[in-house]
């Protein structure tokens, strides 16, 4: 059983966010929306089981739990899918595009590990002071102990779980890694940025297999690709699996078969190797796909696939028509390709507005799969299953992104239609405030600010609150290798108990 002791706490529907504006600023706001999470739902009717059944499918209607597989890309960005922008070929993701719910309002955080973070969590990584950076090699910071991650919430629901690719949320303790998070199986990096095809991170060697690191020729996408299907082969059936597959590709280093690089004869420099990345990338996809359909498991299967964040433009990316880049939470940085895949619940073909957050995937997938979150922390994110299933758009509570950069730490809310950001200039203190309506404006051209300074109060208040969440121990943004800091040879066996 998950610790009895953590907190249980269900943040209520958004009706009651308005009045937080005339809450001000810093801690009275916080006090107030802390009061307003954990107060009774009066809007609750029914008993207890029949909300159950009603939010979770697989319990109400008797079926099987789905088998869930999970894909993430690392810093794909917007117009680097086929289905976006035909320059890089992505057959087997358009497939699945095709075949599936495209979700054109997903948004991540801008960067890797707090995404990360928000998706295992269903929580906000602002409170766990992991929202400003990602977790760096010299850096101890990891999901905090008392975090119930999505994996947990599969393991207590009877399934078999799996993590296959990069984890990137802790690699100093052995206490913050996979296994020890409610993955039976982990294959693959602990940090981020490992060499393609030497797997190493800084020199030392960062590829594991279940706490024993293994040094194995080939290519990283086509090693995690390949562990994914053996897994898939041997799977018995006699439990459902979870699958969580986050790929380190696209993300650099820049490297790729020559034969994936020779086939964009038209794109030069680093463009050209990032294709190459994506096609081995989407081959993978196909491959994970022919797998399920070897074994008959593709009608029980729901996919969800999607990026970490936006691409890096630096590194060959693209994100167009939306503006920014990874690092910061322009629509370019946060707003990712998303597909979601499930023949025997989504109609094929489709498209939904429905705007999500990673902190959704948690109460989504577990109310699909008919699993429990009575164990979880105060969960952020919203259940939005049969918004999906019905393609309908479902009103939310308000969503919140930060990023930090050299010269720039900048912070935003979403609260459709509206879309305020908070930029700093570190050298001058200077602040710069932006609204932009997204329905109007998906691109943030025209700066609404001096037009609606009520509505602009109003989300600065909210993202006060929402920032004044971050612990006093929280990690810090620091680019730079301190100094004294040596890399380990071999990053498991470097790791504490």
């Amino acid at each position: 059983m998950l610790k009895s002791w953590k907190r249980r706490c269900t943040l209520k529907p958004s009706v009651g966010l308005p009045w937080l504006a005339q809450c001000g600023h810093g801690l009275v706001g916080f006090v107030f929306l802390f009061a307003w999470a954990c107060q009774p739902n009066a809007q609750d009717h029914g008993t207890g089981e029949q909300k159950k059944l009603a939010s979770n499918p697989a319990a109400a209607s008797g079926e099987k739990p789905p088998h869930v597989v999970v894909v993430v890309a690392d810093d794909l960005g917007w117009a680097d899918v086929g289905y976006h922008n035909d320059e890089i070929q992505t057959p087997q993701i358009d497939r699945l595009a095709e075949e599936g719910l495209i979700l054109e309002r997903m948004y991540a955080q801008p960067i890797c590990s707090p995404s990360r973070a928000a998706f295992m969590t269903g929580r906000s990584p602002m409170r766990m002071g992991l929202i400003y950076t990602p977790i760096k090699p010299w850096q101890k910071a990891g999901l905090p102990a008392e975090e119930v991650t999505l994996a947990e919430v599969f393991q207590q629901a009877g399934y078999q779980t799996a993590c296959i690719g990069k984890w990137h949320l802790g690699h100093a303790s052995k206490r913050q890694w996979p296994t020890a998070r409610g993955f039976d199986f982990f294959y693959g990096c602990l940090t981020g940025a490992v060499d393609y095809q030497s797997h190493e991170r800084n020199g030392g060697l960062d590829w594991q297999r279940n706490g024993e690191s293994v040094r194995e020729n080939g290519y990283a996408t086509h090693l995690l690709a390949r562990e994914a299907v053996r897994l898939l082969e041997n799977h018995q059936g006699d439990r459902p699996l979870f699958l969580y597959l986050p790929f380190t590709a696209p993300h650099s280093p820049l490297q790729a078969p020559a034969k994936a690089v020779e086939a964009y004869p038209e794109l030069t420099g680093r463009r050209k190797t990032y294709a190459a990345m994506v096609s081995e990338l989407d081959r993978a996809v196909g491959e994970i796909r022919t797998a399920l359909e070897r074994k008959n498991m593709m009608q029980s299967t729901c996919i969800l696939f999607l990026s970490d964040n936006g691409a890096s433009r630096q590194f060959g990316g693209r994100n167009r028509p939306l503006r920014g880049a990874k690092s910061t939470p322009w629509e370019g940085g946060i707003r990712v390709p998303a597909v979601l895949h499930w023949p025997a619940k989504l109609k094929a073909g489709q498209r939904t507005q429905q705007i999500l957050s990673l902190e959704d995937w948690l109460p989504t997938l577990a109310a699909m799969a008919g699993a429990s979150t009575a164990e979880c922390l105060e969960l952020d994110g919203e259940n939005l299953w049969p918004a999906l299933q019905g393609n309908r758009i479902q009103k939310r509570k308000p969503i919140f992104f930060a990023g930090e950069e050299s010269k720039h730490r900048r912070q935003a809310v979403i609260h459709e239609p509206w879309k305020f950001v908070r930029e700093i200039v570190k050298e001058s203190g200077e602040v710069r405030r932006h609204l932009f309506d997204l329905k109007q404006d998906p691109s943030e051209r025209k700066n609404l600010f001096q037009d609606f300074p009520a509505e602009a109060k109003r989300l600065e208040e909210l993202l006060d609150t929402w920032a004044a969440l971050h612990p006093e121990d929280g990690a810090d943004y620091q680019p730079d290798m301190p100094q004294g800091w040596r890399p380990p040879k071999d990053w498991a066996k470097a790791a504490s108990e």
